[in-house]
C-alpha cells in the first residue's frame, strides 16, 4: 500500500485522464477486437496462439482470485481512495490483476513475434504501462500486478515454445480441446462450490464463470474450425477486410449488449453469453463469410 499512497500523491486530473486511457488496453473488448482482427483479417495461425494464452491465463487468474479472495485497495486500507473513474471496472478480488493479465497475454507475444527491436521494446512497455496504470489508478497493489504479470509471461512462454504442437499437428486436437473444456469446467465448478458454500459472493463467482464460458467456446470453436472448416483469411481488398470487420465486432456486440436482457444475468446466463460470443468470433461468423470463398484453405 505504500506504493499506493506514493502515486496517490502525484495524481493530477492530466494524468488520472490519460492513466484511465492507458488502462483501456488491458480492457476484455479491445484485447477481443485485436484478436479479432487477427483472426478474421490478418494471421489466424497467430490469433489462435494468443488464444491459449489469453483463456488460458484468464482461468488460472481467475482460480487464484476466489482462492487467495484479497480485497481491493480502498478495502485493504479504507483512508485510501481510488481515481474514481477506474472503480466501476475494478469488479472482483484484487490479486492477480485482470487487466494486466490481459494486456500481458497481447502485448508480450506480440513482443516475441515482431523482428524490429523498437517495436519489441514498445509492445513490452505498453504491458507494462497498462500494469503501472492499475496501480496508478488504486485498483491493484504491486503484489497484483506483478503476479499477474509473470504468472501470463509464463503461460505465454510455454504456449510459444509448444506452438507447433497447438497449432501445427493435427494429430492431437481432441485432446487438447478435452484438456481445455476440463480446465474450463474445472475452474466453473470451484467457483461455484464456493459461492454454494458461502465463502464468496454471487459476483466473484460471475466473473470465474464467465471466463470459463469463454474458455469452452474458445476449447469448442477451435476444435470445430480445426476439422471442419479450416477458412481462409484472405479477402480481395483493404475495404472488404475493413467491412467484414467492422461486421463481425458490430454482431458480436449487439449479442453481448443483448443477451442480459433475453436471458437474463444469472451465472450460467453470463457463461453461455460468453460462451456463444467465442463460438462466434472462431465458427460462425467465419463460416458466413467463408462460404463464397474460392480458397478453402487455412491460413
Amino acid at each position: 500500500m505504500a506504493f499506493l499512497w506514493l502515486l496517490s500523491e502525484i495524481r493530477t486530473p492530466f494524468l488520472d485522464q490519460l492513466m484511465q486511457f492507458i488502462t483501456y488496453f488491458g480492457q476484455e473488448m479491445i484485447i477481443i477486437a485485436i484478436v479479432c482482427a487477427l483472426y478474421w483479417c490478418v494471421d489466424k495461425r497467430f490469433a489462435y496462439l494468443l488464444g491459449f494464452t489469453y483463456f488460458t491465463a484468464g482461468l488460472l487468474v481467475q482460480a487464484l482470485k476466489i482462492t487467495m479472495r484479497i480485497p481491493r485497495p480502498w478495502v485493504l486500507d479504507p483512508e485510501f481512495s481510488a481515481v474514481r473513474s477506474a472503480v466501476p471496472a475494478a469488479t472482483g478480488y484484487s490479486f492477480p490483476s485482470g487487466h494486466t493479465q490481459g494486456a500481458t497475454a497481447l502485448y508480450f507475444p506480440l513482443a516475441l513475434k515482431v523482428k524490429p527491436a523498437v517495436l519489441k521494446l514498445f509492445y513490452i512497455f505498453l504491458f507494462l504501462l497498462v500494469g503501472f496504470s492499475r496501480m496508478y489508478l488504486g485498483c491493484h497493489t504491486p503484489k497484483d500486478v506483478l503476479t499477474s504479470m509473470l504468472l501470463t509471461i509464463s503461460v505465454s512462454l510455454i504456449i510459444w515454445r509448444f506452438q507447433s504442437f497447438l497449432l501445427d499437428d493435427t494429430r492431437y486436437l481432441k485432446q487438447i480441446a478435452v484438456i481445455l473444456t476440463f480446465l474450463s469446467l474445472s475452474v466453473a465448478v470451484y467457483a461455484l462450490i464456493l459461492k454454494n458454500s458461502g465463502t464468496i459472493e454471487t459476483k466473484y463467482a460471475l466473473d470465474c464463470c464467465k471466463a470459463a464460458g469463454a474458455g469452452l467456446g474458445f476449447a469448442a470453436g477451435w476444435y470445430t474450425e480445426r476439422t471442419k472448416l479450416n477458412f481462409s483469411t484472405q479477402t480481395k481488398s483493404f475495404w472488404g477486410q475493413f467491412i467484414k470487420l467492422m461486421i463481425g465486432l458490430g454482431v458480436a456486440l449487439i449479442v453481448k449488449e443483448s443477451f442480459s436482457l433475453l436471458f437474463g444475468s444469472s451465472i450460467l446466463a453470463k457463461m453461455a453469453e460468453y460462451f456463444i460470443l467465442v463460438l462466434w468470433v472462431l465458427v460462425i461468423y467465419p463460416y458466413l463469410f467463408s462460404k463464397k470463398s474460392v480458397n478453402p484453405q487455412g491460413n
